[in-house]
């Protein structure tokens, strides 16, 4: 797969080829040497402005990276016993969701997560981390064997939305999300919801509730996609990044609206350059937040689980 660079990248990249070029020469010398010391740290300051001050469009794009660590390569990196669990046994498995047991240090998990392809025939097999409503059934019965077994739920969102075909519609598609809205409320073992890329409309929801949410420092959350909200608003998706900023869609905005819990931050230039740096970053924020969950008793899991939602959208009124 060819290298994708975003527009807000470039500066940053052409420092790195020329790191590249300089460092292939071969060359032994002080003054070479020293030219490769100031351009890496110029290198580092461009990084640092660049990324220090991102639109939120740009974390949108970001977030959408085909460079980006996947569900699978955080799933694989994390427990490397990992074991696929296929079908919703009613209608056929859905690719576009990975579920399935595993360990992180020891630990039982069982894995949700929305998987992109990185190619075209991927995306065509994985319907782009589109899920149908077998897939949203398949991450039922997967969560209530869980439940069965006592072990713990980790929710990885990265998805588009919702499938919208035809077919989807026949089989359900509305009460497939609505029917895992209601399940997950009750679920008497620990839910960890984590966006890692794109969480749009039910889509992204169907799969989201829980009693932690956190999100990943470049990602989006939000009702619609910036473009699907332009073309609404204003019939014109270029309008996309206007849409974004009145939105708030970013993982900041919905830590200040108190709907995420917590930002996980990136390495530095984002997931997409450093997936193993990424997967450990995950993996130590996993485990803190599994070892405080399960100290709470079924009883007291579900209260503040209620408690959390139902603390979403609040207001008051002034008079």
């Amino acid at each position: 797969m060819n290298n994708v660079v975003l527009e807000f990248e470039k500066p940053i990249v052409e420092l790195e080829n020329k790191l590249l070029e300089l460092r292939s020469q071969n060359i032994a010398g002080s003054e070479l040497a020293q030219e490769i010391e100031e351009l890496e740290k110029k290198r580092q300051r461009t990084i640092n402005k660049i990324f220090g001050n991102l639109t939120r469009w740009q974390r949108v794009q970001l977030a959408r990276h085909p460079q980006r660590p996947y569900s699978l390569d955080y799933i694989n990196y994390l427990s490397p016993d990992f074991l696929e669990l296929h079908g919703d046994r009613f209608f056929a498995d859905d690719p576009s969701i990975v579920c399935g047991i595993g360990t992180i240090e020891g630990k039982r998990v069982m894995y949700l997560g929305q998987q992109k392809g990185r190619n075209t025939n991927d995306n065509l097999h994985r319907n782009f981390g589109m899920m149908r409503p077998e897939g949203y059934r398949k991450a039922l019965r997967v969560m209530k064997l869980a439940e069965k077994f006592n072990v713990p739920i980790i929710s990885l969102i990265d998805t588009m939305g919702a499938f919208p075909g035809l077919g989807a519609e026949e089989r359900g598609q509305g009460e497939a999300i609505a029917r895992n809205l209601f399940e997950m409320s009750q679920i008497t073992v620990p839910i960890l919801i984590i966006v890692i890329g794109e969480g749009a409309s039910g889509g992204a929801l169907g799969i989201g509730v829980g009693d932690r949410f956190l999100m990943l420092e470049n990602t989006w959350f939000s009702v619609i996609s910036p473009e699907g909200c332009a073309s609404i608003l204003w019939r014109d998706a270029a309008k996309a990044p206007e849409a974004a900023d009145a939105m708030k869609v970013t993982s900041a905005d919905l830590l200040d609206m108190g709907i995420c819990d917590r930002v996980i931050n990136e390495p530095l230039g984002g997931a997409h350059r450093d997936h193993k740096g990424m997967c450990e970053i995950l993996k130590n924020e996993i485990l803190i937040e599994l070892t405080e969950l399960e100290l709470l008793s079924t009883d007291d899991l579900l209260e503040h689980r209620f408690d959390r939602l139902s603390n979403i959208g609040n207001y008051s009124e002034s008079k």
